[in-house]
């Protein structure tokens, strides 16, 4: 029997979800999961992992966007490494990094997606997160008549254009895995039925307790560099409703980390968001002026990104995995700036303006014997480990539409 809780008059479950027995019209499930960049990749590793296991389902995977551009680390070959099957590629991702590229690699996506799903048939879409890319998935997947399984849905993340990007996908989708129950009742405000909305916890937290991380000797084989405390991660991505251009906002935390000439630096590339090829440029000319000290990644792999964080003294940016990876680790977060705004923080978490002199001293906050010393009782807001099992039992249990047809559910 699962555990149900009222809300808003509607009997859902919470903790537990609909028994696992077999309706024989569910056999060879057809999920497809869509992926266009290296991180929302990392967070549906698991459960693809768990999908292909299962052998009453069909996975396929459709990848775009990111994936496929040399630029980003051609990282469609990490997915390959996995031992998964790609059934469709989608090139979608123009070289112009503009708004109005993003537009225009939003509509190649689109037609993309249309051929690829008439050709796979999938009985379900599972997509993930805000990014351009997805959006052009769910409109496909919507517009064809093929339920969407939304993960991450009802967050808000006010610095960037993927807050109302989420919120789109939210409306395309058929069921919704949110990461926390407030979460659930935000994507319930914006009329969706509770019946289809779960409350999962985060998919980011499996690969912290799924994977076997690296030893700092191991990492530091893996990437060529000693890793002498303090040790930063950093992670800095276009906020794409800031007050300032990324670049002026970027070159302040550079400017905060040459404030630091004893850290170990390791620093991640930014998506392709509008302004991120010169936030890259940038990146890689502070660490070739600091390679006695420092590397930069275009996509480091899962395995080699949570083992650095876990060795981490600090994770300085604007990273969504600063907000919810970093706080399960037990790491410090420095947020820098608008961009995450809105998101439900950790303890660990500690904010701060894209102003040089505020960023400093918040690093030196986050490396005080006062913050390492309440690090351990951290205690994460996205649910725990075991969110992809638990999505993996919904898209197999649940009920297939008859047809999308969705009544706006007022509150």
């Amino acid at each position: 029997m699962a555990s149900l809780k009222m809300r808003n008059g509607w009997l859902i479950a919470l903790s537990t979800f609909p028994a696992a027995s077999r309706n024989p019209f569910m056999s060879n499930r057809k999920i497809c999961i869509v992926t266009g960049s290296r991180a929302e990749y990392g967070l549906l590793r698991w459960l693809a992992t768990d999908l292909r296991a299962d052998p009453d389902v069909h996975l396929q995977f459709l990848v775009t966007g990111m994936h496929l551009a040399h630029e980003y680390g051609f990282t469609i070959k990490e997915i390959h490494a996995d031992g998964f099957h790609v059934d469709e590629t989608i090139e979608s991702q123009l070289a112009s990094d503009s708004n109005i590229g993003m537009v225009k690699s939003m509509g190649l996506g689109m037609i993309g997606c249309a051929d690829a799903f008439r050709r796979l048939q999938p009985d379900v879409v599972v997509l993930l997160g805000d990014r351009y890319e997805i959006l052009a998935a769910a409109q496909a997947s919507a517009l064809m008549g093929i339920p969407v399984a939304h993960i991450s849905g009802g967050e808000v993340t006010e610095g960037a254009v993927d807050d109302w990007i989420r919120h789109a996908i939210t409306k395309c989708a058929w069921w919704h895995f949110a990461a926390t129950e407030q979460y659930c009742q935000r994507i319930i405000q914006l009329g969706e039925t509770p019946d289809r909305v779960f409350n999962t916890g985060d998919p980011g937290l499996d690969s912290i307790s799924r994977l076997s991380l690296l030893t700092r000797e191991q990492l530091e084989a893996e990437i060529g560099l000693s890793l002498q405390d303090p040790l930063f991660m950093v992670t800095y991505h276009p906020a794409t409703l800031g007050d300032e251009s990324p670049a002026l906002s970027f070159g302040k935390v550079l400017n905060a980390l040459d404030r630091f000439p004893q850290a170990t630096v390791i620093m991640t590339k930014p998506n392709a968001d509008a302004g991120g090829r010169e936030l890259a440029d940038m990146a890689e000319r502070w660490v070739q002026k600091n390679q006695h000290r420092a590397r930069c990644f275009v996509s480091m792999g899962q395995l080699r990104y949570l083992s650095t964080m876990r060795l981490a003294n600090v994770v300085i940016g604007n990273s969504s995995s600063g907000i919810v990876e970093a706080p399960a680790a037990k790491v410090a977060t420095v947020n820098i700036g608008p961009r995450q705004d809105g998101r439900l923080k950790a303890s660990s978490i500690m904010d701060c303006p894209d102003d040089e002199s505020a960023i400093v001293a918040t690093i030196n906050l986050a490396l005080s014997e006062t913050t390492r010393a309440a690090l351990p009782a951290t205690v994460s807001l996205y649910g725990e480990c075991g969110a992809s099992e638990r999505m993996k039992h919904l898209l197999t249990s649940l009920p297939l539409p008859a047809r999308i047809k969705k009544k706006f559910h007022d509150i």
